[in-house]
């Protein structure tokens, strides 16, 4: 891991947390259940103290949709069709109204957050990253917008998973021109493979990866 060596400043820090739902940890056993993905909130809670705002965002899926899989068969496997925003196929998860959509336990309530982001409501749609609803990333979901009215420079992000809504929601924030730093012991991924390219791949593109927000005390 990179060792974070220079002092951030409040006033001009947010802290992301991506996707923290029940959908993704073992609250919801038949959605996409993250190992350890509900014991996350601590962390997000101590990385939020050194930011002056925070920012949630949620999957907020529909029932149906072309890429939701009816088998575990048809898990992670291609969606046949006329669909530039879709990818692969993946279990019906955080569907609006249930509670996988909910936050894990331990976060603030939704009102509190001073941003919230819900992506993923086409049907046609199913975004990874936070700041894009689309794949090609053409249609804003308006957060780069507000963190630079807020003249925001840094951004600590941590979440669910880290190898694909938190890898992809730090590319874009670093393609933006933010100062990114990524707070592993606020993150869980898939697999470990995956997840150690992925922070291969967040600090090739200049992000900062930490093991804890302890490396941000001064």
């Amino acid at each position: 891991m990179i060792k974070f060596e220079q002092s951030i400043t409040k006033s001009t820090t947010a802290s992301f947390d991506v996707d923290p739902q029940c959908g993704f940890t073992p609250l919801c056993p038949n959605e996409l259940p993250i190992e350890q993905g509900h014991l996350i909130a601590h962390e997000l809670n101590t990385q939020a103290q050194f930011a002056s705002y925070r920012i949630v965002s949620k999957d907020c899926h529909p029932a149906q949709a072309p890429w939701i899989a009816n088998s575990l068969d048809e898990i992670m496997t291609p969606v046949i069709g006329d669909y530039p925003n879709l990818d692969i196929k993946w279990p019906a998860h955080c569907i609006v109204g249930t509670k996988g959509n909910a936050l894990i336990p331990g976060l603030p309530d939704e009102n509190d957050y001073d941003f919230v982001v819900e992506k993923g409501m086409d049907p046609l749609k199913h975004p990874y990253g936070a700041c894009y609803h689309d794949l090609a990333e053409n249609d804003s979901t308006g957060i780069i917008t507000w963190l630079l009215s807020k003249k925001i420079k840094t951004i600590i992000v941590g979440g669910l998973a880290t190898d694909f809504c938190v890898k992809t929601t730090v590319l874009q924030l670093c393609r933006a021109g933010f100062q990114v730093i990524v707070n592993l012991a606020a993150c869980r991924g898939v697999a470990e493979e995956s997840t150690q390219l992925a922070c291969q791949e967040m600090q090739q593109a200049g992000a900062i990866v930490i093991t804890d927000s302890k490396a941000l005390e001064l």
